[in-house]
């Protein structure tokens, strides 16, 4: 009886794959997942940005309550400045005690942060204690740190988490970015939040940090959902959240998405 198979040809047995078809099929997988990463890495940082928006809405019921309880006066603790003396420092408003040895950053942690008892179901140990006793709802999912903290101090030029760094993601509406000095809800010294306040759907109060990246003219490299331009998440004065909004360069107090002003 005659064959059909070639000569120096073996068919594949049983109805297996040939090593050409098997190719063929691991060529066509690998094709779909170069196509479905970048659809994947969207849906994953969408997700991680609604995360982040419902934790800057947590934060905006508990500010609102302390708001009433404390007069009209954000949520403030004030820190050691390097030249002596202390002021308020935005960053302390909520959050763990972080990494930075400046500004009370690494010394006032969960117990003494204003906001966490409004976030917090628990009573965290005093600071004291030496613990970093962790507050989860300032932590942002898509907190990417800063390539430059304006530190030019070897372990703290540079931070992948500013959640670690400071002990929050995110932070008060405290200042211009034109400088410290120039005060927007948090008086200098502290105190209650202006009287007038024009654009309540427009001032923002606590946002991601990157709000920050070009504090004083700089860049902070802080790119958390790309590399192509610098947004953040925002938390305005009339309680509604705004995601990925687009940070203007340079100090610029107002933009048509937000502003500093109140």
């Amino acid at each position: 009886m005659r064959s059909n198979t070639a000569p120096g040809r073996r068919a594949a047995p049983g109805g297996a794959f040939s090593l050409i078809e098997l190719l063929v099929v691991i060529a066509v997988i690998a094709l779909l997942i170069g196509l479905l990463l970048p659809a994947l890495g969207a849906a994953r940082l969408a997700g991680r940005t609604t995360v982040c928006g419902s934790r800057l809405q947590q934060m905006g019921v508990a500010a609102t309550v302390y708001i009433e309880d404390h007069r009209g006066a954000l949520p403030q603790k004030a820190g050691p400045l390097p030249q002596g003396g202390e002021d308020v420092i935005g960053a302390l408003f909520a959050g763990k005690k972080g990494r930075l040895p400046f500004y009370g950053i690494s010394e006032i942690g969960a117990a003494g942060r204003p906001l966490n008892p409004y976030l917090m179901d628990t009573t965290p140990p005093d600071d004291s204690e030496g613990s970093v006793f962790p507050v989860a709802a300032c932590a942002s999912p898509v907190d990417r740190g800063a390539t430059n903290t304006g530190l030019p101090i070897p372990g703290l030029s540079s931070t992948t988490s500013m959640y670690d760094f400071i002990g929050a993601s995110y932070t008060l509406n405290d200042h211009s970015p034109r400088g410290e000095e120039f005060a927007t809800l948090v008086p200098r010294g502290g105190g209650r939040m202006p009287a007038a306040l024009r654009h309540p759907s427009r001032t923002w109060m606590i946002g991601a940090h990157p709000i920050y990246n070009f504090d004083g003219g700089g860049d902070r490299g802080m790119r958390w959902f790309g590399v192509q331009r610098v947004e953040t998440n925002l938390l305005f004065l009339d309680m509604h959240a705004k995601m990925r909004v687009p940070v203007a360069e340079g100090p610029v107090e107002e933009t048509p998405d937000y502003s500093f002003l109140p």
